[in-house]
C-alpha cells in the first residue's frame, strides 16, 4: 500500500524508481546512502536506514549489494564512474590538446561542486576505515589516467615540455583536489572560486608551457 501524507498519496523514491528499472533503483539507494553518510556520520549507513530513507525493504539492498560492506564499494565505485564520464565528456571533445585539457580540469571542479556529497566519499574519507577493493582501487586510477593521457597529448603535440606527464598530471591533481575541497567546504563563492581556480591551475601550468603557448593571446 502507498504511504498517504496530507491526504494525498505519496510515491516513495524506491517505488519510483522501481517503475523506471533496476538501475535506477540502484542509484536512488546509492544516493540516498551518500546523503546519509555525509550529512549524519558513518553511523547512519546501515542497511535499515536506508532502506527506510529510500522506502525499499532491506532485502532489496541485501540482493543488489550483499550487506554494508558491499554498499560501501558501491558507493565508491558509482562516484568514479560519473567522475569518468564527466572527464571523458571533456578530455577527448576533439579540441587542440591544451584547450582539452583546460576543459578536463574545469569539469574536475563541476563535477565536484554537482556531486558533492560522492566528492567527500572519494577523496575527503567521508567512509572512515573503508578500504577500497581492487576493482574500487582501479576505478580511482583509471579517471587519474585520463589526466595523465590529457597532459600526454600536450607533451606530444608540443604545448608543454620540460616535465613527464605524470609529474604534471601529479602536481595538477594536487592543486585542483585542493580548491575544490576548500570550495565544497564553504570557504570560497561563486564567482570568486571560479576565478580563483582557474588563477590556480594556469599557474601550475605556466612553467610547462611552450613559449608560444605563453604568449598566446
Amino acid at each position: 500500500m502507498l504511504p498517504i501524507r496530507n491526504g494525498v498519496t505519496v510515491t516513495t523514491a524506491y517505488q519510483q524508481a522501481q517503475q523506471e528499472g533496476q538501475h535506477v533503483v540502484r542509484a536512488a539507494i546509492l544516493d540516498a546512502a551518500t546523503r546519509l553518510l555525509v550529512t549524519e556520520g558513518p553511523a547512519a549507513l546501515t542497511v535499515r536506514r536506508i532502506a527506510g530513507e529510500v522506502g525499499c525493504s532491506t532485502k532489496v539492498i541485501y540482493t543488489l549489494f550483499g550487506g554494508k560492506d558491499g554498499l560501501s564499494e558501491a558507493l565508491w565505485l558509482e562516484g568514479f564512474a560519473r567522475f569518468e564520464r564527466r572527464l571523458l565528456e571533456e578530455l577527448d571533445d576533439g579540441d587542440d590538446p591544451l584547450t582539452s585539457l583546460r576543459r578536463g580540469l574545469d569539469a574536475y571542479r563541476a563535477y565536484a561542486l554537482a556531486e558533492p556529497d560522492y566528492y567527500r566519499v572519494m577523496f575527503l574519507g567521508a567512509m572512515a576505515g573503508f578500504k577500497p577493493g581492487d576493482e574500487a582501487v582501479g576505478a580511482a586510477r583509471r579517471t587519474f589516467g585520463l589526466l595523465v593521457r590529457g597532459v600526454g597529448k600536450c607533451l606530444e603535440a608540443g604545448a608543454l615540455r620540460g616535465g613527464e606527464a605524470v609529474e604534471i598530471a601529479d602536481v595538477l591533481w594536487m592543486a585542483v583536489h585542493g580548491a575544490v575541497s576548500l570550495e565544497i567546504l564553504g570557504h570560497f563563492d561563486e564567482p570568486t572560486a571560479a576565478r580563483r581556480y582557474r588563477l590556480l591551475y594556469d599557474s601550475v601550468l605556466t612553467p610547462f608551457l611552450a613559449h608560444d603557448e605563453r604568449n598566446a593571446p
